[in-house]
């Protein structure tokens, strides 16, 4: 994007994501109390706006994140409507996602550090967890489930925050969609057994896609790849696991028991929380925390982190922002969507009101 784009109470700036569903911005609230703070506006594509299926499970996601309350999961602040289109604003996160870490990796002929790899991987067990026990204000269960943990929805941040994202094909109690008939949807080499049979999943699915995660972590290689979608799944289903270090001699056979406990075929047979995972992740974490992933990532990334830094520094300069403020045209009386606004707003207990 050339220039600001007007949308709402807030200027888009670069489109940072596109997806099958969404766009992702970084955009900014001219006037904001907090000046220079960023955002990711996620807006529903205009292809996709009258489609009711999509539009259900966009609103869903919203719902969903809003109930959690998690250092590891990026919140939303509101969910609004701006000219027919709806969005999820959230918190922005400045970073790459692992799948992006773990090509950068490869392209560099390197692995991830095992202590770094169980530190990922420890931090987010202990988000889904999170999302797996949470309960509503009344004290009911949510049954909260991911259904899409995968690289590309794990995000590192230049501080070096390990963050999870995407809530959009979640499973809870809650789900305004829940009783429509299932479709497959998700990246495919990071599901479970169990959903790609198209079987009911609980949280124990979300374990295995960890699983899968760190397999691929530890040994530079996608466990579940093939040369088509239907070979994939053929994989998965069948979900016949080497031990990771016969591919990276350096994972001790301990770390190798625990991954395929978190990847057998059958559920009962499957670690059984992610808290469990994370606690068996400990002992390899060897004293790493934020500050070692933000070396990495300040290594890996280092074009990417200061054209970052610059942006965040010119962003924050106040005037910038009032004169970007004051060209603004104010939308007009007969202007479609002049009136709209925010529809949801996340409340102190963590909800959308």
């Amino acid at each position: 994007m050339k220039k600001p784009l007007p949308f709402g109470k807030y200027l888009l700036l670069d489109r940072i994501a596109i997806g099958g569903m969404a766009e992702v911005f970084v955009a900014v609230v001219p006037g904001d109390e907090a000046p220079g703070k960023l955002y990711a506006v996620k807006r529903i594509l205009p292809s996709l706006a009258e489609d009711s299926a999509f539009l259900t499970m966009f609103l869903d996601e919203a719902r969903i994140t809003a109930q959690l309350n998690h250092a590891a999961i990026v919140p939303v602040y509101e969910l609004g409507k701006q000219n027919e289109s709806y969005y999820i604003a959230m918190e922005y996160v400045p970073g790459q996602n692992l799948h992006a870490v773990l090509a950068r990796q490869r392209s560099q002929g390197e692995l991830l550090p095992i202590p770094i790899t169980a530190y990922i991987a420890s931090r987010l067990c202990d988000a889904l967890d999170y999302a797996h026990r949470k309960h509503d204000a009344a004290g009911r269960p949510l049954h909260v489930v991911h259904r899409d943990v995968s690289p590309q929805n794990v995000l590192l941040s230049y501080d070096g925050e390990v963050r999870i994202i995407d809530f959009g094909i979640a499973q809870a109690t809650t789900r305004a969609g829940a009783s429509q008939p299932e479709v497959l949807r998700g990246k495919f080499s990071y599901m479970s057994p169990e959903q790609v049979l198209g079987l009911p999943v609980d949280r124990r699915s979300d374990v295995f896609a960890v699983g899968a995660m760190l397999y691929e972590m530890l040994t530079g290689r996608k466990l579940f790849a093939a040369g088509s979608d239907l070979a994939v799944l053929e994989k998965v289903r069948n979900a016949e696991v080497r031990p990771p270090s016969r591919f990276n001699p350096a994972v001790p056979r301990t770390l190798d028991s625990i991954v395929l406990h978190a990847l057998a075929r059958e559920v009962p047979e499957r670690t059984a929380w992610a808290s469990e995972l994370r606690d068996a992740l400990e002992p390899f974490v060897l004293g790493v925390g934020a500050s070692s992933v933000a070396r990495l990532m300040a290594f890996l990334f280092a074009v990417e982190l200061q054209q970052e830094l610059t942006r965040a520094k010119r962003l924050s300069h106040s005037a910038d922002l009032m004169r970007v403020e004051r060209n603004l045209p104010a939308p007009s009386e007969d202007e479609p969507g002049a009136h709209e606004g925010p529809v949801l707003r996340a409340s102190p207990r963590g909800e959308l009101d």
